[in-house]
């Protein structure tokens, strides 16, 4: 009953892949459509439209703040009441009698005020805008890089995608030689020259190349899915690669970590904001000068202003001493500067590490393809020889399984090693890239 349970499960499975639509797709098609559409992307987008956000706000420093008001009252306050006249122009001499000035009538007043205020000297916003706009530079190489980053996982994941292809090329070509042999082996039990326990262990041989080219065919699916997330397409088509997997080379001698390339770059445009942000944490003991002005006319009546004025002048506003915020504020600010600094020497510094690393693991897989290529190629013949005695009778049914088996393997362990090999040398030049 279980086993034709897992049966069920096979052709339910087969078939729904068989219903799927099936599109074949290179690498290049792969990489416009991640750089167009893929979500990391945009939101890297986003965060610089951000971090530049930010940085124009500090134009502030630079430009005038410009604000218009108009406001009205009654009172009967002797001073508001004397000053609104006197704002509005229509004071009188009568208007000075002590009892009008004490006790004056219910008074109407209406002001349209402009203000201007214009940043002259502000060393703490000047430095504050470096720091922004170093920011902004920051996250633009890390947009960069992360565009960097999907482009190697569109490299990784079409390359396992073609990996898959090609374990269910092995398990399909493995699958018919185990049923051509398993017809040999019922025709010669029917003939008396095997034995029942041959028929089945070519029969659990049979099973067990199934299992694995479901398991393959499954990798397919996984690996075609992650090729459409990457691409943000939701349609669930099964992709096929346009060209199979190969051996790739590239020279790895002169290969090393650059300061320019984008994240560590990104990561020294960080150390540059901090700087930026402790200068601008100093000069915030200094004073500030501002130029401002107005424009104010009155009038006992809304919207009109018979009489006006204006007012220019120039502050120079000095906090001297606000507790002891700002010197915490300094001495955070210099941490965090350490901080980033030594951040950004850890980070070359792993960098550099784990180069180092990936070209041992490349040296060793170019050796693994060699002997990947020969076990390949010494397990085919093997099984050819062994094959031929078998059908003459001189070979054991339990070999003939084996130099299948081995064969299979084999040829799996090769492709992988291939794909080792490659992925290895995209990550290089993914860890080098300027």
């Amino acid at each position: 009953m279980k086993n034709n349970f897992l049966i069920f499960i096979f052709f339910l499975f087969h078939f729904s892949l068989e219903a799927q639509e099936i599109k074949s797709i290179s690498k290049s098609e792969v990489l416009q459509k991640v750089e167009q559409n893929n979500l990391n992307i945009k939101i890297s987008e986003k965060d610089f439209e951000k971090s530049k956000a930010d940085f124009n706000q500090t134009k502030a420093i630079f430009l005038p703040n410009i604000t218009a008001s108009h406001t009205g009252f009654t009172t009967t306050n002797p001073l508001m009441a004397f000053g609104s006249k006197l704002n509005q122009g229509i004071l009188t001499a009568a208007d000075f009698n002590p009892d009008l000035l004490n006790n004056p009538e219910s008074t109407q007043n209406f002001a349209t005020i402009i203000k201007i205020e214009q940043p002259l000297i502000n060393l703490e916003g000047f430095y504050q805008r470096k720091a922004a706009k170093s920011k902004m530079d920051a996250t633009s190489l890390q947009r960069e890089r992360t565009a960097d980053y999907l482009f190697f996982e569109v490299e990784k994941a079409y390359m396992q995608l073609q990996l898959s292809y090609k374990g269910v090329t092995v398990l399909e070509n493995a699958l018919a030689t185990a049923k051509a042999n398993k017809k040999i082996v019922e025709n010669n039990f029917q003939q008396g020259l095997l034995k029942r326990i041959d028929v089945l262990n070519v029969e659990v041989r049979v099973t067990e190349v199934k299992n694995q080219l479901q398991t393959a065919k499954s990798n397919v699916q996984n690996a075609s899915n992650y090729l459409s997330y990457l691409m943000n397409d939701e349609t669930n088509k099964l992709y096929k690669p346009k060209d199979s997997l190969s051996i790739s080379a590239i020279q790895i001698d002169d290969k090393k970590i650059s300061e320019n390339r984008a994240d560590i770059k990104a990561m020294g445009l960080a150390s540059k904001a901090y700087e930026a942000m402790n200068k601008a944490d100093k000069m915030a003991f200094l004073p500030t000068l501002n130029a401002f002005g107005s424009y104010e006319m009155y009038d006992n009546t809304i919207f009109q202003g018979d009489a006006s004025g204006y007012l220019v002048g120039a502050q120079l506003s000095w906090n001297i001493f606000e507790g002891s915020k700002r010197f915490v504020k300094a001495q955070k600010s210099k941490a965090e500067l350490e901080k980033s600094k030594l951040e950004y020497t850890q980070y070359v510094s792993q960098s550099n590490l784990e180069l180092n690393k990936v070209k041992r693991q490349l040296v060793d897989a170019k050796n693994r393809l060699e002997y990947t290529s020969l076990a390949m190629q010494q397990s085919e013949e093997s099984l050819r020889i062994i094959k031929n005695r078998f059908t003459e009778g001189l070979e054991k049914t339990s070999d003939l399984l084996i130099a299948e088996t081995k064969f299979a393997q084999k040829q799996l362990e090769y492709y992988q090693t291939i794909f080792e090999h490659n992925y290895t040398q995209i990550y290089l030049e993914f860890l080098t890239k300027e």
